[in-house]
């Protein structure tokens, strides 16, 4: 989402650095720079005044001054603001009520909001072992009922039936009633959006939370909205008591200035941000953590988190009992890691998180279609389960094939068999002393190494 502002301001402190002393002169020129770097990234202005004061106050002040290394603790500053516009507060859902704890959501139609029903039913069903129901009472979009079944069923949490028939205020009383018959924890409200804010749409709405009482009021907003996001949020919040926002669509957008704007000119804090257009493409919004990946400093908690929820643990258990067993590690193992990366968003999206790797990721990310790994599992399947555990047995015509199977190349395929092999060995110093060091290694033998590399298809 902020490829763009990390560029701009990774070269600009970078600058900054290293300088044993700062002057007010090399300070103004750095604070011009950060300024234009946020208003190419669609920050509103007075968020961007307000945000250079600031870091003028403190820069110039005992903060750099007193200090031995002035340069590093100039981009620490910039840190710290950077945290403060964004919201430093605890920004994680209130469901301290009697259930069901109804979260009302709302915004403009094409914002992702019927989506980020499902999203956020997945999210509390996974992380906090909520029971959900989601309910539409968008009766004028066609097909949005529709839509949100579809979605239940695909995060495979509970639906309330509703028709284009019904008002949806009953609709709304009547998934209550239902919620607490069934004893659900929570109750997401999907409400109508319009083309533009308009006061039927307030009217309903404002109606539906009188009727509900919601514990939470979320806003959910397009990033690549701009500063019109920040507008729009403003507008729904001087009509209803929102309590936090949901950015979507930020894996579409190279300039993340809602995510800078939102938060002050709203006063609510970010509460979520959809990461993909995947069911499961949500992620709770971390200010520091944010902050973190925008100055191109990694964020290796998010990524530990997505381990922890994405990666199969029985299937990493049994390969490493595999390994120590002395057996080798074969393609149907090697298709699992594939399977892996790909549920973890793929090379690029890991990079992207690990400290000073934004630049590698973003060069991965030119190189690699959008989903390199695709035809490497299709390569993969079109082999016979005795050539996936004996990879040597693959011959020429064997190669055919496999190569017209999965629709690629022989050369594609011999390039597979090859990644294998390394990948082959690098295991197996997995399981000698010095691991890491071999992995790594390894690894770097895979990226660069002569013929190494994703296939090129």
């Amino acid at each position: 989402m902020f490829d763009s502002l990390t560029e701009r301001l990774s070269a600009t402190l970078g600058n900054i650095t290293g300088k044993a002393r700062l002057s007010e002169e090399n300070i103004q020129d750095t604070l011009r720079e950060v300024r234009m770097a946020l208003l190419e990234a669609d920050v509103a202005l007075p968020v961007v005044k307000d945000f250079i004061d600031q870091v003028r106050a403190r820069a110039v002040g005992q903060d750099v001054a007193s200090s031995l290394s002035p340069g590093q603790v100039f981009v620490k500053i910039v840190n710290d603001e950077l945290i403060r516009v964004m919201g430093a507060e605890d920004n994680s859902l209130n469901l301290t009520t009697q259930p069901p704890a109804v979260i009302l959501m709302a915004g403009l139609q094409g914002a992702g909001k019927t989506t980020s029903v499902a999203k956020l039913g997945l999210w509390l069903k996974r992380r906090d072992k909520k029971s959900v129901m989601v309910v539409s009472t968008d009766v004028y979009r066609p097909a949005a009922i529709d839509q949100l079944r579809t979605l239940a069923a695909e995060a495979d949490i509970s639906f309330f039936e509703s028709n284009p028939e019904q008002k949806p205020l009953d609709i709304a009383r009547d998934a209550l009633v239902a919620a607490k018959r069934q004893f659900c924890d929570v109750l997401i409200v999907d409400t109508a959006g319009r083309l533009a804010i308009d006061a039927a749409m307030m009217a309903e709405i404002r109606h539906l939370h009188d009727a509900l009482k919601p514990i939470e009021t979320l806003f959910v907003v397009d990033a690549m909205t701009g500063q019109d996001a920040a507008a729009t949020a403003r507008a729904f919040n001087d009509q209803l008591p929102l309590t936090g926002v949901i950015l979507t669509k930020t894996d579409g957008d190279a300039r993340g200035g809602a995510a800078l704007s939102v938060r002050t000119i709203t006063g609510k804090p970010i509460k979520f941000m959809g990461v993909s257009e995947k069911i499961d493409g949500l992620e709770s919004f971390h200010p520091d953590r944010i902050a973190s990946r925008i100055l191109g400093m990694g964020d290796v908690l998010s990524l530990i988190e997505e381990a922890e929820q994405k990666i199969d643990k029985n299937k990493a258990k049994k390969l490493a009992n595999k390994l120590k067993k002395g057996k080798k590690f074969d393609l149907e193992d090697f298709r699992d890691q594939i399977q892996q990366m790909n549920s973890m968003g793929g090379i690029a999206s890991m990079l992207d998180k690990l400290p000073g790797m934004g630049g590698m990721a973003k060069a991965a990310q030119a190189k690699l279609e959008a989903n390199p790994f695709g035809p490497m599992e299709a390569i993969i399947n079109s082999m016979t389960p005795g050539e996936r555990h004996f990879p040597d047995s693959i011959n020429g015509s064997r190669k055919k094939r496999i190569a017209n199977g999965s629709g690629t190349q022989i050369q594609d395929v011999n390039r597979l068999l090859k990644q294998h092999k390394q990948m082959q060995k690098m295991m197996k110093k997995l399981t000698k002393k010095g691991a890491m060091a071999n992995m790594m290694r390894g690894m770097g033998g895979m990226m660069q190494g002569p013929g190494g590399g994703m296939p090129r298809m």
